[in-house]
C-alpha cells in the first residue's frame, strides 16, 4: 500500500500521524535522532517514580501496570538488548529493593515480581549479558532474601538457574 502511494501523500500521512498520536511522535522522532541514553533515563524514572517519589509528601504506587507499560513503550523504540535489559531490571531492583525496604507485601505484588525477574533474567541471558547485569541481579536476591511468601526463596531459584556455581 505505502509503496504505492506517491511520496507527498506519504509525507503527509507521516506528519499526521506525528500530530495525532503521541505514540508516533515519539517513535519518529526517536528514529530521526536516537538518543538510548537519554530515552531510557527518561523511562527509568517513570519505573523508580513508582516506588520512590522524588516529592516526600507523595504516596509510593507500587502500580506494576505503569511499569510494565514502560517497558513495553520502550520496547516499541527497538533500542539495543542491554539498554532494554538495563530498564527490565531497574522494575525489578526497584520492586525487590521496595519489599526490602518497607517490609512484606501482598502475595500477588511478590508474584508479579517474581514472574518479571523470571522474564527479565530470561531475556538477559538470550542476549548473552549475564556477567554485564551479575552484580544487580544478585542484589536483587539479597533484597529479597528476608521478605516472606517464599518471595526470597523463588526469587533465589530463579537466579541459580542461571548461575549454578554459586549455589554450593
Amino acid at each position: 500500500m505505502l509503496k504505492a502511494m506517491p511520496k507527498e501523500e506519504i509525507i503527509g500521512m507521516v506528519l499526521e500521524m506525528y500530530d495525532a498520536r503521541k505514540e508516533a511522535k515519539e517513535y519518529l522522532e526517536f528514529f530521526a535522532n536516537p538518543d538510548e541514553d537519554g530515552k531510557l533515563e527518561e523511562y527509568k524514572k517513570i519505573i523508580i517514580e513508582e516506588f520512590y517519589p522524588a516529592k516526600i509528601t507523595k504516596e509510593p504506587q507500587t502500580r506494576f501496570s505503569v511499569c510494565r507499560k514502560a517497558v513495553s513503550d520502550y520496547k516499541k523504540l527497538k533500542p539495543s538488548a542491554d539498554k532494554l535489559a538495563d530498564l527490565m531490571l531497574c522494575y525489578v531492583e526497584n520492586a525487590c529493593q521496595f519489599t526490602y525496604d518497607y517490609g512484606d507485601m501482598w502475595e500477588q505484588y511478590y508474584t508479579s515480581v517474581e514472574n518479571n525477574f523470571d522474564k527479565t533474567m530470561d531475556f538477559i541471558a538470550k542476549n548473552d549479558l549475564l556477567e554485564r547485569f551479575k552484580p544487580r541481579l544478585k542484589q536483587c536476591v539479597e533484597w529479597a532474601s528476608p521478605c516472606g511468601w517464599g518471595f526470597g526463596d523463588t526469587i533465589a531459584d530463579i537466579y541459580y538457574e542461571y548461575f549454578p556455581v554459586e549455589c554450593d
